[in-house]
């Protein structure tokens, strides 16, 4: 057990814990009234106060508020697997895979109104650290599994730029950062799971043993399963970094560039963004080069035949550790000034290679500073041949580009977020227009018809396996898919 998990568990010792759940009125007791039918022995607790639901009512994003009934803080894996079927039988639904106040929920995918969420933080024990592998929670967070399998020269493959989410919450979605290139995305590297169904049945799933299981909780959007543990593949790296920031003025050579350094493979690391620059905007190349004291990298070599603007590029060397976690000193100082708690209507877009110039220069020719709020705007290019997760949805194309705007809502008033959620959606149509498929965490109204073209042509399987693995669609109503 960690020591957040620990402290989490004593903060809730004095909280609202419900004993019984009354269907006549669809409510919680803390006793066994006539009428109400007990709770499951838990080893955890379900927690029904005003303070508990209430954060539960809320994600990162800050927009949608649904309150649920109840909030599972499970002390054990069998605490899921009761809940999930006392909800079966009692026709109620839950949000699983949940990690308080992650970025991976923008528009309350991981809410349940009158409902039961289940706070996964508190599972979160590292079980194992092997060679290749390591066998963790569903609650564990990326930085902790880093710091875990860094004495031994190991990481995760691939980590997202903030690493503070939970292994189970980016498994259940995607999970993608500047290694994607080589290695896909998290989804890509996991190699077992322990998973929750919609039945209530706790199956281990893996290539080799329950693979239409397994395919369809990777990137599953918690439509059928619950992890609750997880095998991530682990891999060697050195000890250092070196990363070099330069800027273009040409959007073409930038995406050109990118492109060459993904197919070369020269970097270990490749991603980029837009910047603001003289009442326009410019092409930050962001690359990283891995490396063990000794065996500097050739910076000459690595850069040649780059078109960046001369007298921009910025060379620094820090500890892969570090520049893994470089986003957290932003981080706390966003939540010193509040800023972190704003609503955050994020739009994050796969765009094919074929058409990204002109559907970046259409999009940004429509976007302001003010649609920002000062968040960032990411680009840069992936290869689907290493997309192996078929609910992993991304336009046929050999390279997509991932294009994301991180905006945050300045001021956070509901009229500047429905102004920003409208233009999601009209953005989203033209992404749509050109073959470009959603990363499903964002602030964007989809209806079931929107899903199914998500899907498509996989929808025929993503229903097949809702009626195999939650045929009473028990869990995540929040995507809206159903």
């Amino acid at each position: 057990m960690t020591s957040r998990t620990f402290s989490r568990r004593s903060m809730l010792q004095s909280a609202l814990a419900a004993a019984a759940f009354i269907p006549a009125t669809r409510s919680w007791a803390t006793t066994v009234e006539p009428g109400a039918v007990p709770l499951p022995a838990l080893d955890g607790q379900l927690l029904m106060d005003p303070a508990t639901l209430a954060a539960a009512a809320e994600d990162f994003g800050h927009i949608q508020h649904r309150v649920p009934w109840a909030v599972l803080v499970p002390g054990s894996v069998q605490d899921i697997v009761a809940m999930v079927r006392f909800a079966r039988c009692q026709g109620l639904r839950i949000a699983g895979s949940r990690g308080i106040g992650e970025s991976h929920s923008a528009f309350g995918q991981a809410q349940v109104e009158a409902g039961i969420v289940i706070d996964m933080s508190a599972l979160a024990t590292i079980h194992e650290i092997g060679p290749t592998s390591a066998w963790v929670d569903a609650g564990v967070r990326w930085h902790e599994l880093l710091q875990a399998a860094l004495p031994a020269g190991k990481s995760p493959p691939v980590l997202t730029d903030y690493i503070e989410l939970s292994i189970g919450g980016t498994l259940s979605v995607g999970g993608i950062g500047g290694q994607a290139f080589r290695w896909g995305l998290q989804v890509d590297n996991v190699l077992e799971m322990d998973v929750v169904t919609g039945e209530g049945e706790l199956v281990r799933c893996s290539p080799w043993q329950e693979r239409t299981l397994f395919d369809s909780v990777r990137a599953g959007l918690g439509q059928f399963g619950i992890i609750v543990r997880a095998r991530v593949r682990l891999v060697d790296v050195p000890p250092r970094a070196r990363t070099y920031i330069a800027l273009y003025n040409d959007l073409s050579r930038f995406l050109a560039d990118q492109r060459c350094l993904i197919e070369d493979g020269r970097f270990d690391y490749v991603e980029g963004a837009v910047v603001a620059s003289g009442g326009g905007w410019a092409y930050q190349l962001e690359v990283v080069k891995y490396f063990t004291p000794g065996a500097e990298p050739q910076d000459a070599t690595l850069l040649a035949g780059l078109g960046f603007q001369p007298g921009t590029l910025q060379v620094t060397d820090g500890s892969y550790f570090d520049f893994a976690n470089r986003l957290a000193p932003l981080v706390a100082l966003l939540q010193q000034l509040g800023v972190w708690e704003f609503p955050h209507p994020w739009l994050d877009m796969f765009v094919p290679a074929h058409s990204a110039e002109a559907f970046v220069q259409e999009v940004l020719s429509q976007t302001t500073d003010a649609d920002m709020g000062q968040g960032p705007i990411l680009l840069y290019p992936f290869r689907t041949s290493k997309l192996t997760a078929p609910f992993l949805r991304a336009p046929a194309d050999t390279h997509v580009f991932l294009f994301s705007l991180l905006r945050t809502a300045i001021p956070p008033t509901p009229e500047k977020v429905a102004e920003l959620v409208q233009k999601n959606r009209a953005i989203f149509d033209r992404l749509t227009a050109i073959g470009g498929k959603l990363y499903p965490v964002d602030a964007v109204p989809m209806s079931p018809a929107d899903w199914r073209r998500h899907f498509s042509p996989y929808w025929w399987r993503f229903d097949l396996a809702k009626q195999l693995f939650d045929p009473a669609r028990v869990l995540t109503p929040g995507q809206g898919i159903f």
